[in-house]
């Protein structure tokens, strides 16, 4: 994986880059353990050695996270002055070609949302075009369904496509076989640092005491197998052969200048949905299609935000843990071009997406490789980098 230009400029574009938006992520090189790294331009910088702190000897960031948010600034302020001192900073810096990216994290629980009033109208007006296109409750809470963490897996992983019992469209029997409708779903996850107690809820504006920080995720999406089994306790195997989070865990604290206002909402949410910390953010998604940009989404429509999403998942008393994983579900625009599922690009298979090269899709082909990348606002008209999450499609084994 190129961890190159997103962080120091060099390659990434007409628009700067701050300093200040290290990312981090767990590499190793051949014939040593994994350890963690903050990209730097085309390398990382191996943190154990530059900071002289055994925890980034670690194979993954939960003992980081888990010293919470003072500590999180400490070592912002500290990569910031070793970024500034080339002459320190180069005996610690990997070059990324010889790097091997993993999982960023140990990943506790995972947790997906609905949140994306677009995407789930588009959704009802498809598969109920007689009735309201969003479900009562859509409005009063964030939706959600608790996820399979054992099957997340880091940016590159080939995906398998999946076998199972599925709905063929037009067939009056259900059947046994592989997925023949897959799909993605282009979102963005947020990563617990410092968990919480059973049994006391988490507010609107503890948000940033509890949240280390955010990664881009591709949820696929089996939507033959999920059609049939999800009446009715919602998503299973549908969804939980793999949930794919790009190798580097951007920082809260990175993307100070992408806050923004959420949309008005009616009716006005609980008292429990509501504080300082309901805010949105201005980032904008691009998904790629066997290198071909087909959408690009826009974050700050997200009906439900990141800190309403984290106080409903703990309102009846749930606890956190240091990894846990929730994400936004799919992001998608009012726009046609703004969607991020194939599902809602192709309009359920019925308008087929014409590609470049003079092929078409519906729903994935296997060789498919999909890219998901995103960008914000930064400091003083930079742009902050969220690098990206990618993946190729295996044919089935059943």
């Amino acid at each position: 994986m190129d961890v190159g230009a997103r962080l120091s400029g060099r390659g990434a574009g007409p628009e700067p880059v701050a300093i200040e938006t290290f990312a981090y992520g767990v590499f190793s090189r051949a014939g040593e353990p994994p350890r963690v790294g903050a990209a730097w331009g085309d390398a990382l910088i191996d943190l154990a050695s530059a900071l002289g702190d055994p925890v980034f000897a670690a194979s993954s960031l939960n003992a980081f996270m888990a010293r919470g948010r003072a500590a999180w600034g400490e070592t912002r302020r500290a990569l910031v002055e070793l970024g500034r001192d080339p002459e320190r900073l180069a005996p610690h810096l990997v070059p990324a070609a010889e790097a091997r990216m993993h999982l960023p994290f140990e990943v506790a629980d995972y947790v997906d949302f609905y949140s994306s009033r677009a995407h789930a109208e588009n959704l009802g007006r498809m598969f109920r075009p007689d009735q309201p296109p969003l479900p009562a409750s859509w409005l009063r809470l964030p939706i959600g369904y608790h996820g399979r963490a054992g099957t997340v897996v880091a940016s590159g992983t080939p995906v398998v496509r999946p076998c199972g019992m599925r709905a063929a469209p037009g067939a009056a029997e259900p059947s046994f076989g592989p997925s023949l409708r897959l799909d993605i779903e282009a979102e963005v996850g947020f990563v617990v640092g410092v968990g919480s107690e059973l049994g006391r809820p988490v507010g609107v504006d503890e948000f940033r005491d509890h949240v280390f920080g955010v990664v881009l995720v591709n949820d696929w999406s089996a939507r033959d197998i999920q059609s049939f089994e999800y009446v009715p306790l919602g998503p299973f195997l549908g969804k939980s052969f793999a949930t794919a989070i790009s190798a580097l865990v951007l920082p809260l604290d990175a993307l100070d200048a992408a806050w923004v206002a959420p949309p008005a909402r009616e009716p006005e949410p609980a008292r429990y949905l509501r504080g300082e910390q309901d805010l949105g953010l201005d980032l904008e998604l691009e998904v790629w299609l066997n290198g071909e940009v087909v959408a690009r989404p826009p974050f700050r429509d997200l009906y439900w935000t990141p800190a309403q999403q984290l106080a409903h998942m703990t309102v009846n008393g749930a606890s956190l843990r240091t990894g846990d994983l929730y994400a936004s579900g799919t992001v998608s625009g009012a726009a046609a071009g703004q969607r991020g599922s194939l599902i809602e690009l192709s309009w359920n298979g019925r308008e087929p997406i014409q590609l470049g090269d003079g092929s078409t899709r519906t729903f994935l082909e296997d060789g498919d490789e999909v890219t998901i990348r995103a960008t914000a606002p930064g400091a003083d008209g930079t742009r902050v980098d969220l690098g990206e999450v990618s993946g190729t499609i295996l044919p089935a084994r059943c």
